[in-house]
């Protein structure tokens, strides 16, 4: 399994811009999902409470599912803006969001059951290796905001052991919409009605870690809020990492039936996945002060949505202009979906651009500009990128825009001369 594995795509295109930067190139990095500290601190209020832990000595081993005073505020929080009614009993923090993805599929599959994912999706090829599973992947297209449908799903759902999706989805900022997701849940019902109560049902892991990041009249949807009857079958992952900009703090949760928690506390305890027990009581005292927690979401979210747009407007310009990109409006987390249609183009010295490896790497090159490929998300030489904005100063835009525009000019410049 160990030799057979494969490294992060993301870490390792973001290892290669790091070391292009430190070695003097001006790169604007828009690769990985995560947040400039100077642009997004975590709330103040968390800082002081996570401080105030340590002064306080909570340095020793947490409970093996979570500390107590955290997982109420979960269960709370949880109620307040999902209306998702879980006892404490029914939650498990740990370091993040994935060592619970890990522990899920550690708890569901036997070697070789089917794991059904979209792609483009993160990381879920890696896990299904490490739970030496059998992988069946969906290929979601733009035309549905690369979410997967049930119709696609169905055809091999019935030897399926688990279903694993994420909205809002990295790598896209995209979500199910209430249709999309209905259609889900109920293909998932039928078919455990059919397996009946002898045999191994199909679960549903919903990854909903950008829930709280959702713009303008977009809408997040849970499954278990959509059908009560689905809380048998999911669990859903989620944290502080994203929403908070905590991604260094390390402090995720799920939540879902008590058995699969259980067993998935075991796994955690045995692998040492807590999250610090400074963090968890921080985090239960940063979360019960719910006014301070919603104007940092509002205030977060703003930031958020304000460079997803300045981003989606410039492209947009840029096509209209007659360049061969596109972009899906935003809609969640942190990303926008960006296309650049140039196979087949000519650089300025009459390389021809044949692939979209060679079109990657000339974005990289000749604008400064880093993008993730869809590549890194399971996708075939796809033309879609990842843009991720964590890290962009609003007054960074128009240039990162000229760039890209200087660039697609040398392209086609150089077709109309061959």
């Amino acid at each position: 399994m160990a030799e057979t594995l494969i490294g992060s795509e993301i870490i390792k295109l973001a290892g290669e811009i790091k070391e292009r930067i430190a070695q003097g190139e001006q790169i604007y990095n828009l690769t990985i999902g995560d947040f400039d500290p100077a642009i997004f601190p975590i709330p103040e209020t968390f800082t002081q409470a996570i401080e105030t832990a340590y002064q306080q000595h909570e340095t020793n081993y947490p409970a093996a599912n979570g500390m107590m005073p955290l997982r109420k505020q979960v269960s709370a929080f949880l109620q307040r803006k999902g209306n998702l009614s879980y006892s404490p009993e029914e939650i498990i923090i740990s370091s993040g969001a994935r060592p619970l993805i890990y522990a899920l599929y550690m708890c569901l599959l036997d070697p070789g059951d089917k794991v059904i994912y979209p792609i483009p999706s993160w990381n879920n090829n890696h896990y299904t290796h490490l739970g030496r599973g059998e992988r069946q992947e969906i290929e979601a297209t733009a035309e549905n905001n690369f979410m997967p449908l049930a119709e696609d799903i169905a055809p091999h759902i019935q030897d399926a052991s688990l279903i694993a999706v994420c909205s809002p989805l990295n790598p896209t900022g995209t979500i199910f919409s209430k249709e999309q997701l209905s259609a889900i849940c109920e293909l998932i019902l039928a078919e455990n009605k059919r397996r009946g109560p002898n045999k191994k049902p199909v679960y549903l892991l919903y990854d909903q870690i950008y829930w709280q990041l959702v713009y303008g009249e977009n809408e997040h949807y849970n499954p278990v809020d959509l059908y009560p009857e689905m809380r048998a079958y999911s669990v859903c992952i989620d944290g502080m990492s994203k929403a908070f900009c905590a991604t260094g703090v390390r402090v995720g949760w799920a939540f879902g039936p008590r058995y699969l928690i259980d067993k998935m506390v075991s796994i955690c305890s045995h692998i040492g996945a807590w999250a610090p027990k400074a963090e968890q009581m921080a985090a239960a005292a940063y979360l019960a002060q719910e006014d301070k927690v919603d104007q940092y979401l509002i205030e977060t979210k703003e930031k958020l949505s304000q460079r997803l747009n300045a981003f989606y407007a410039g492209l947009q310009k840029l096509k209209a202009k007659g360049f061969a990109l596109d972009a899906i409006a935003p809609q969640a987390a942190l990303y926008l979906t960006v296309k650049f249609d140039l196979q087949g183009h000519a650089t300025a010295d009459g390389k021809l651009l044949k692939n979209n490896h060679q079109v990657h790497r000339y974005i990289l090159d000749e604008a400064k500009v880093a993008l993730v490929p869809f590549g890194a998300f399971g996708t075939d030489d796809s033309p879609w990128y990842r843009l991720s904005v964590g890290t962009t100063a609003m007054e960074d835009i128009p240039q990162i825009i000229s760039r890209l525009e200087a660039a697609l000019a040398k392209l086609q410049l150089a077709v109309k001369k061959v």
